[in-house]
């Protein structure tokens, strides 16, 4: 299943539109005539799977030992880490964090885990929560490109937050997160894109499967424990789209972080749940999605990892605005353009693009990463598209103001997620046009490491004192040689 060859979101939303409107035309006295029953496709979309979905994802997850994933995986999730660490130091003095923190703190007693980029701390359950939120309230952070799931938000942030109170090795902990990230997208790739059309917010809800499976590895579950997390973590999955542009989506990170540890915790106990939680009638593939496939679920497990196709942001937005901003900026360098010569900017892309980033006239710094308007004329203007760009000051900076008005965008299914056409005119008539095949930032135009460690040591400068943001660098990159992995949080935390 490719990420680029998407259901109509359209054809869902007037289905069931039709389907509402139907009911309520019914009139009172008489029922009508009866409903036709459903065909053949229509249940096979929405049938439950004969296999054992949730047992062989748990035995794998107990079973699987660290010699079996390649040297590339864990190079890949090192990477991963890096950029999350980054990140959620960059998040951690935003105002969703702050006003978490200022809520949480008086109904907080225990003081045993730190949080990357701040003074405080919390109990383990608090701290993923906040640490969630801290590491994807700048939307800077990784994305598996065919789920559009960010992997690391959820799964890292549980991790390191129960690491914290017990003795948990960098490579140990290094492995967790490989599987966790893998229950994550795979269940992803088994409802999406109809999950997402849905209206979900897919990190959100995939997320707290893996936070659970991960933390569940770390606290050595045994199968029927890990069965019973993977179901605890469905019934306690959310998330919704309507969200994006609010503090509500970071929100949505830092609960599947926290809900996921919760799960692995209260099994621990042997709180117990479902066996089948995944794949049964009523279970959580059925009630979340239309259309599904659980064949990515299982198939290959072990033998490939979805954590090597992972790729994190260049820009601090939207992923499927990447490719626009790197093709203004192109233009820009390329022509020296100004804004003031500007008459128009024109962009062709994939449908996505207006679909989840279509505001435009964001009025905040949050707004504005779900604006492709706001993306191209910032690009233009400044020349990137990093933390500074998307503050409120920015969304409300007149010369950006002004220049959004001249941007407009045409979509065509045709074109993928990480690829745009981006025309600019001038006043005097010059046209200048460039296709961006790949973003930068995508599988096929990676960041490199050095791309990533700067990328860090610009989000932790202002927060961090220097010296402390090259140790806690180089402790990140050298992740699977750490005693103990609790200790880079409390490196990456303010005196």
């Amino acid at each position: 299943m490719s990420l680029f060859n998407l259901l109509s979101r359209r054809d869902f939303l007037v289905q069931g539109a039709l389907a509402g409107a139907s009911a309520k035309a019914l009139p009172l006295v008489s029922p009508g005539p009866s409903p036709q029953p459903p065909t053949q496709q229509a249940i096979s979309d929405v049938q439950h799977s004969t296999t054992p979905v949730t047992h062989i994802l748990a035995d794998w997850l107990v079973a699987c030992p660290p010699s079996d994933v390649p040297d590339s995986v864990r190079k890949e999730a090192v990477r991963s880490i890096v950029n999350w660490v980054g990140v959620t130091v960059g998040g951690s003095g935003q105002q969703a964090v702050l006003r978490a923190l200022s809520t949480l703190q008086p109904y907080t007693r225990s003081s045993t885990a730190h949080l990357f980029g701040r003074s405080e701390a919390l109990d383990p359950l608090r701290a993923a929560l906040i640490t969630g939120i801290s590491s994807h309230v700048l939307d800077y952070d990784d994305t598996h490109l065919e789920t559009i799931i960010h992997p690391a938000g959820p799964v890292a942030s549980a991790l390191f937050s129960l690491a914290q109170s017990r003795l948990v090795s960098g490579a140990d902990l290094l492995h967790a997160f490989i599987l966790g990230t893998e229950i994550e997208c795979r269940l992803g790739k088994a409802i999406y894109p109809s999950h997402y059309d849905m209206g979900w917010h897919i990190t959100g809800t995939c997320g707290v499967f893996g936070a659970a499976a991960a933390c569940g590895r770390i606290l050595g579950l045994n199968a029927q424990q890990m069965r019973w997390a993977l179901g605890i973590a469905a019934t306690e999955a959310a998330g919704l789209k309507i969200m994006f542009g609010s503090m509500c989506k970071s929100l949505n990170i830092g609960r599947a972080a926290e809900n996921g540890l919760l799960a692995a915790l209260l099994v621990a106990n042997n709180f117990t749940s479902s066996d089948e939680s995944i794949e049964g009638h009523e279970g959580y593939i059925f009630a979340a999605s239309r259309q599904h496939d659980y064949a990515p679920l299982v198939d290959g497990l072990g033998q490939h990892y979805e954590i090597a196709l992972n790729t994190y942001k260049p820009f601090a937005c939207g992923i499927v605005i990447h490719p626009i901003i790197d093709g203004v900026i192109k233009l820009r360098n390329a022509h020296t353009l100004k804004t003031a010569e500007i008459r128009s900017i024109s962009i062709r892309a994939n449908p996505l693009v207006i679909e989840l980033t279509g505001k435009k006239a964001p009025a905040t710094g949050l707004e504005a990463k779900f604006s492709v308007f706001h993306s191209a004329a910032v690009a233009l203007i400044r020349g990137f598209a990093g933390e500074k760009e998307y503050t409120d000051e920015a969304a409300r900076d007149p010369e950006v103001v002004a220049l959004r008005e001249r941007v407009s965008v045409s979509v065509d299914p045709s074109i993928r997620t990480d690829e745009a056409y981006v025309t600019i005119t001038t006043t005097g008539g010059q046209i200048f046009t460039k296709h961006v095949e790949h973003a930068v930032g995508s599988v096929q135009n990676p960041l490199t490491d050095q791309d990533l460690s700067i990328k860090f040591t610009q989000l932790a400068t202002g927060i961090l004192p220097p010296a402390q943001i090259e140790k806690l660098l180089t402790s990140v990159w050298n992740l699977p040689e750490q005693h103990n992995a609790g200790d880079l949080p409390r490196l990456g935390a303010l005196a």
